[in-house]
């Protein structure tokens, strides 16, 4: 512990209460600025005039994080997208490496992986350091019940880290070709490894939060949806309705809502938009796919 920091420590300890008035922060504030803490803090709740003081030093250690590629994606919008890397194999993106390591000497010896670690960054759904998730709302659980930050996937991180296993389906120059991935398109990625199935694939490993795979509901395409796919997958050559299908079987709703068949949902997938209902519980009727 710094030096500095033992004396607001040691009295924050020893009074616990700081008081009743309004004016508190403040004093307190100027408190820790007096102590010489080059820093900041934040104040976070109240319970019977008590304050939980948390003081983040600037001396603490800190670092820089820069992308070394960018995720390209058919996902244009964080809604549908799949909750879980692998859940849906026929999406497949291209990771567009970033000088320096556009290089062919930074992939030498990648075309002996099957697959690859991606360290990314959720960057449209950044957390300030100084009003941290400490519970989320799993959609695997309802969207209701809490659980704490780290027993659960949620894209509101600490540090705003997400890590996904993809398939390397091809090594190109500059680019590597996945699939299975769960990214929004133009997600900065900032460190790519290689799976390594000895050390990585844990026999006896459980979770009882998520013991299996959520179960898929029906996907069907209303004829004018499975032409106007059809003729997608011509134009764009991609699995378009296979995309569509383990994307929206794995439900993107929130568990809660109940619609009826005249609530339309959509969302953007590439370059068109997606439109669907659910005409009766459990199944998704795809109704068109819109410029």
């Amino acid at each position: 512990m710094p030096a500095s920091i033992r004396p607001i420590c040691n009295n924050l300890c020893q009074t616990g209460n700081i008081g009743k008035q309004s004016s508190e922060p403040k004093a307190t504030k100027t408190f820790v600025e007096q102590a010489g803490i080059l820093g900041r803090i934040f104040l976070k709740g109240r319970h019977r005039a008590v304050y939980q003081v948390v003081i983040l030093l600037s001396d603490a250690p800190s670092y820089a994080l820069h992308p070394i590629a960018i995720a390209n994606t058919p996902f244009r919008e964080k809604f549908a997208i799949p909750r879980q890397p692998r859940l849906a194999p026929a999406v497949q993106g291209r990771l567009q490496l970033l000088p320096p390591y556009d290089d062919p000497k930074a992939v030498a010896g990648l075309e002996q992986v099957s697959h690859l670690w991606l360290t990314f960054v959720f960057h449209q759904t950044l957390t300030q350091a100084d009003k941290p998730h400490l519970q989320v709302r799993p959609p695997r659980l309802g969207g209701n019940q809490k659980l704490g930050v780290f027993a659960s996937r949620a894209t509101h991180r600490p540090n705003n880290l997400g890590l996904s296993v993809v398939e390397l389906v091809a090594v190109e120059p500059g680019v590597l070709v996945v699939s299975g991935l769960d990214l929004l398109d133009g997600t900065p990625i900032v460190d790519i490894r290689p799976y390594v199935p000895y050390a990585d694939q844990v026999e006896e490993a459980h979770n009882h939060i998520a013991p299996m795979p959520p179960a898929d509901i029906e996907v069907r395409f209303s004829p004018t949806a499975k032409a106007q796919a059809l003729s997608a997958e011509q134009r764009l050559q991609q699995p378009v309705m296979a995309v569509i299908e383990q994307c929206l079987a794995q439900d993107p709703k929130p568990a809660y809502q109940q619609p009826g068949p005249e609530r339309e949902y959509g969302v953007r997938l590439w370059d068109f938009n997606l439109v669907w209902h659910y005409p009766e519980p459990h199944t998704i009727c795809v109704l068109r796919l819109e410029a």
